[in-house]
């Protein structure tokens, strides 16, 4: 199932300043793109000795604009038509000198110009800085990045790694997909707004030996895309992750836990401190009793050996029995091979959570999409197959909807 167009009907303006991080600015057009905008790019004379206008031409199907004197619009103001059209102006790379223009209100170019001239009220501007570390730490630089915060820019970033200079440190620019997903967050509706949420996402593992254990097939795929949408949608957001290999979405705090115990352990201190719990983690019911601390061995015996289970602690039902001012509002998710409404019913009533959905493991396991069912009190609704990152937005606008009617 293809991923949504997220920035379907979007008019983007992308501007490049001088830096070697133009050159992620080529992938990054082509992902605004993909995911359905229309990009005009506007460079800076120091963006074109980084990177050519043919080449931000070809990857966006629309000529670039460098200049404050290009006459091709109608009234000869290119700064002023720009960003009219525009939804949003994303400057990146933002250079330690574009920025400190934008913080002194200077316009000496058609980039500065245009972001100058923009209407405030509708079209937003982002920054993403992009310098070396020892600029970026600069005391003049920091103070020109608080003062275009304040007057309303969004900075994303920057970045913290290798730079092209050979140097370690804060300054890069983040890379294409994180700014692509934040463009694309910007957006969203802030359904959850000041909100806190605590997440589990993924299967638990449960050893028998060094080498072996209990586990099962959630990728957790639904669970991050959980995640995602919470932040998007403003919440500050705890993803609490069992062993998977998956990226952490941008603006998430992440807990790597490996079994049962462990999340319980890191989900039971920390969901006093929420509003929202979403219980997605695929948990072991059961685990070994002992553990082996060496690998059990065959050693030509026919006869399969044997172990003692015990029941892990539940965690949905734990979180759902703390006092009420300090429990959060559950969420609880069932994972069945058959039956489902039945069985997520029959979880609702024994976990004691206001909401509970249901979806067929088997059928959504490591995939991309799925199909979800809200049971609650009142009865049942299906929230019908899409991608899960979609899926994950309905159910976040649904918990805001139910936290707040």
């Amino acid at each position: 199932m293809a991923p949504p167009l997220d920035l379907q009907g979007r008019h983007i303006v992308l501007g490049l300043s001088g830096g070697i991080a133009c050159y992620k600015a080529a992938d990054l057009a082509r992902e605004l793109v993909k995911a359905g905008a229309t990009v005009q790019v506007v460079m800076s004379d120091a963006a074109a000795q980084f990177i050519t206008p043919l080449t931000m031409q070809a990857l966006t199907n629309r000529p670039v604009f460098a200049s404050q004197w290009d006459a091709r619009p109608a009234n000869a103001m290119a700064h002023i038509e720009l960003s009219r059209e525009a939804d949003a102006i994303l400057v990146a790379p933002a250079s330690a000198d574009f920025i400190a223009q934008l913080a002194q209100g200077r316009a000496g170019e058609l980039l500065p110009l245009l972001c100058l001239a923009r209407p405030i009220e509708r079209c937003p501007l982002l920054v993403a800085p992009a310098m070396n570390r020892e600029m970026w730490a600069h005391p003049a630089t920091q103070r020109n990045v608080a003062q275009i915060a304040a007057d309303g820019a969004v900075v994303l970033g920057p970045g913290s790694g290798e730079q092209a200079c050979g140097e370690t440190g804060d300054g890069r620019m983040l890379e294409p997909e994180q700014l692509r997903d934040a463009l694309i967050a910007f957006f969203q509706p802030k359904w959850l707004a000041g909100s806190s949420v605590l997440i589990t996402a993924g299967p638990t593992f449960e050893a028998i030996d060094p080498v072996r254990g209990i586990t099962n097939l959630s990728s957790g795929k639904m669970g991050f895309a959980i995640a995602r949408a919470a932040a998007e949608a403003g919440a500050e957001v705890t993803l609490v992750a069992g062993p998977v290999h998956l990226p952490t979405p941008q603006g998430v705090r992440r807990i790597d836990v490996t079994s049962a115990q462990q999340m319980f352990d890191a989900v039971l201190p920390a969901a006093r401190r929420h509003r929202v719990f979403v219980a997605t983690a695929a948990v072991a019911d059961w685990r070994p009793a002992q553990f082996n601390g060496q690998k059990i061995k065959k050693d030509g015996k026919k006869v399969a050996p044997s172990f003692e289970l015990t029941e892990n602690p539940d965690i949905l039902a734990a979180v759902a029995q703390l006092p009420a001012a300090e429990r959060p509002w559950c969420v609880g998710f069932a994972a069945e091979s058959h039956e489902l409404a039945r069985h997520a019913r029959e979880k609702l009533q024994r976990k004691g959570v206001p909401l509970v959905v249901g979806n067929l493991g088997p059928a959504t396991f490591g995939r991309d999409d799925n199909q979800l069912l809200l049971v609650d009190a009142a009865g049942e609704r299906e929230l019908p197959a899409a991608d899960k990152l979609t899926l994950a937005r309905a159910l976040v606008r649904e918990i805001a909807q139910r936290m707040n009617p």
